[in-house]
């Protein structure tokens, strides 16, 4: 019989990320800051990205300051492997490998499909699905070489439910499901595992115009069962509760944190 190597461990270690290095995409601003200052608070060196090299940089010194971890910024377009490529270099010769990967950044372009054009559904499948897919397979390599690695993907409510005038970010999320669970059984015995958070309303940039129509924002409201939108602190403990050995047999799965809407 195997024997858990965790069972002498104090519960609160479980959780402890000391010695280990995270990426997170979109990590500069709304739930992916939260994550990633979460991330460096459990006591990971935190490797901030996205398109604006000065926001990354601005975040990962605020970061640094507030927690006391290693922080770097670094600029990638998520989309183009060959930057990814790049990137990874970049990382693992200034950084150091990276064990920890959050697929955080993404958008959300809505209409109705007949007000939509072809280069909204490419911007958005590219951003929520290529990159992540990108990402894992580029960083995801050194992870199974090392014996140990976390991909967390960003999922949503809306990989499992839609919503009228969301047909590319719903589409987006529900393949963020599938990609979830392929990689977590191609890697299961490779000692990484492959989740997905999946948020509900958060006030986040992305959906400020929802929080700036009462009406819209109402519509929200009413769906949720807890009567109100998360706060951006309540991601944070999903994030390092599945980035950490605490979560050592959890993979394959879709966290949701969404007041209780997909319980519905």
């Amino acid at each position: 019989m195997r024997i858990n190597d965790h069972t002498e461990r104090n519960i609160i270690d479980l959780f402890r990320l000391e010695g280990r290095r995270v990426l997170i995409t979109g990590g500069n601003k709304g739930l992916g800051r939260v994550m990633a200052e979460a991330l460096a608070e459990a006591g990971a060196d935190v490797a901030i990205v996205s398109r604006t090299l000065a926001d990354c940089q601005t975040a990962a010194a605020e970061i640094a300051r507030s927690t006391g971890r290693r922080t770097a910024a670094f600029r990638a377009d998520m989309t183009i492997a060959a930057d990814i490529e790049r990137l990874r270099s970049e990382i693992e010769a200034d950084f150091g490998p990276i064990d920890i990967l959050v697929n955080n950044a993404g958008i959300n372009i809505r209409g109705a499909i007949q007000d939509l054009q072809e280069s909204d559904w490419d911007a958005v499948i590219d951003a929520n699905v290529k990159g992540p897919f990108l990402c894992a397979r580029a960083f995801g390599m050194g992870m199974i070489a090392r014996g140990w690695g976390r991909v967390i993907n960003l999922g949503s409510i809306f990989s499992v439910i839609s919503m009228a005038g969301r047909t590319p970010y719903a589409s987006s999320k529900a393949a963020i499901g599938g990609l979830t669970r392929t990689l977590a059984l191609e890697w299961a015995t490779k000692g990484v595992t492959v989740n997905s958070i999946c948020p509900g309303p958060f006030a986040t940039d992305m959906n400020r115009q929802l929080l700036n129509d009462p009406v819209k924002y109402q519509d929200f409201v009413a769906r949720i069962p807890m009567g109100r939108w998360g706060d951006l602190h309540e991601i944070a403990g999903v994030v390092v509760f599945l980035a950490s050995d605490a979560a050592s047999y959890v993979t394959g799965t879709e966290l949701f944190v969404d007041g209780g809407w997909t319980a519905q």
